[in-house]
Order: structure tokens, then C-alpha cells, then sequence
């Protein structure tokens, strides 16, 4: 008698914990729990090549890749990467919190306090960049601010560039100091 009285009380307070709300409902979680449910596949500790005719261009690496759309469009977190010139010899690195990618394309999209850093020492930070594998450009539509080796200092909004953000053009400038800008209409 003793054991059936266990048994019914065990059952009863696991019905009660399982009938209590956790607080988490689909408006309130995050749009990362979300597409995670809706994922085709997840992968972690992701890594892929971006090249063009055969010529490795970036390598891009995150914590966590959601595929979905049959494989072709993937949503990274905490993303890293590298680019790479012609003759395959670094040029710059960059890091940014989440991206879209393009599994047909190669393109990437980053955003999230998005770094690049050259080789040779410029730092580029922006909110968000778009890199087109097909143009080897990164481009933005959002403020940045481009810093050089010996204290010059460039700010605006949106602009495009190599990798190796060795040729900027800039859409609308708003400060730049310690050097000499030259500024070209397209």
C-alpha cells in the first residue's frame, strides 16, 4: 500500500512540474533559439574555404553554423576569418559576432562589432560588412572608423574596399586626421 502511495505521489508532482510554465514562450526567446528549431542541420566549430577559380580568397570559421534552405544559406555565430592575396599570403583578419553565407554564392555577410584588422596594421571597425567573393570587396552601408599605424584616423559613413584595406573609397566622410585623404568621385 505504502509503495502504490509513492508511485501515485511521484506521478502527481511530476504532472504538476510538467504542467508549470517555464517561463519561455516563443515570443520571449531569442531569435538564435528560434532558428535553431528551424534549422536543417547544425553543425559546430564550423569551418569553410571561400575561393574564386580555385584561389583561396578567406577562410571563415565559427562556434556555431544553422543550415537551412536545403544547405545553401548558413547563419554563423562567433565568427573569425582570414583573407588571403593572389599569391596566397595573408592579409588581413577579421571577427564579428553573427553572419549570414551563401553556400552558392560564397558571400558573406558579418555584423555584430565587426573588426578587420591588416597585416600591416590597419584596424577598420564597423557594425556590419558584406564581402563579395566574386569582386574580392568588402563593402557597408554603415558608420566605420579606420584607423592607420601612426595615429591617422578616418570616420564616415559607408564605404568600400579590398581586404587588405589598402584602397578605401568612402561614401560620405565625416573626420579624418593625422594624414592626407585623397578623395576620387566614382
Amino acid at each position: 500500500m505504502r509503495r502504490t502511495s509513492c508511485l501515485a505521489l511521484a506521478f502527481v508532482a511530476l504532472l504538476a512540474s510538467a504542467c508549470m510554465d517555464s517561463g519561455e514562450t516563443p515570443t520571449r526567446r531569442g531569435a538564435t533559439d528560434i532558428l535553431l528549431d528551424s534549422a536543417d542541420h547544425v553543425a559546430f566549430g564550423f569551418r569553410t574555404n571561400i575561393t574564386d577559380g580555385g584561389l583561396l580568397r578567406a577562410e571563415v570559421f565559427a562556434d556555431t553554423a544553422l543550415f537551412s534552405d536545403q544547405n545553401t544559406r548558413a547563419s554563423l555565430r562567433q565568427v573569425n576569418g582570414d583573407f588571403y592575396s593572389a599569391t596566397g599570403s595573408k592579409e588581413a583578419t577579421m571577427v564579428g559576432r553573427i553572419a549570414n553565407f551563401d553556400t552558392r554564392t560564397q558571400n558573406l555577410d558579418v555584423w555584430g562589432d565587426v573588426v578587420i584588422t591588416s597585416v600591416d596594421g590597419r584596424v577598420l571597425r564597423t557594425p556590419q560588412i558584406r564581402y563579395d567573393r566574386r569582386l574580392n570587396e568588402i563593402t557597408s552601408d554603415s558608420s566605420f572608423v579606420l584607423t592607420e599605424p601612426g595615429n591617422k584616423e578616418m570616420r564616415g559613413v559607408g564605404f568600400r574596399a579590398d581586404p587588405n584595406l589598402t584602397v578605401v573609397r568612402v561614401t560620405r566622410l565625416e573626420e579624418g586626421r593625422g594624414g592626407t585623404i585623397n578623395l576620387s568621385r566614382p
